[in-house]
């Protein structure tokens, strides 16, 4: 399933941040950030059922899109 989420990852430390903290919950996911869009958008493809709850942190906001 693909998930597609609005996040405030808008600088390298964010990202580089956000490609750690991804990797540790969703080891078997795939993922990219899409910084040029104005919502900053973090798609990923998963098995695993993902909601913005798991991605929840102190460094950057990240709201799913319907």
């Amino acid at each position: 399933m693909i998930y597609v989420f609005k996040t405030s990852v808008d600088s390298k430390s964010k990202l580089d941040f956000a490609n750690v903290l991804i990797g540790e919950l969703l080891p078997n996911a795939v993922w990219n950030f899409d910084l040029e869009d104005c919502d900053n958008i973090l798609r990923i493809e998963s098995e695993d059922e993902i909601n913005e709850i798991a991605l929840q942190n102190e460094i950057f906001d990240c709201i799913e899109l319907e």
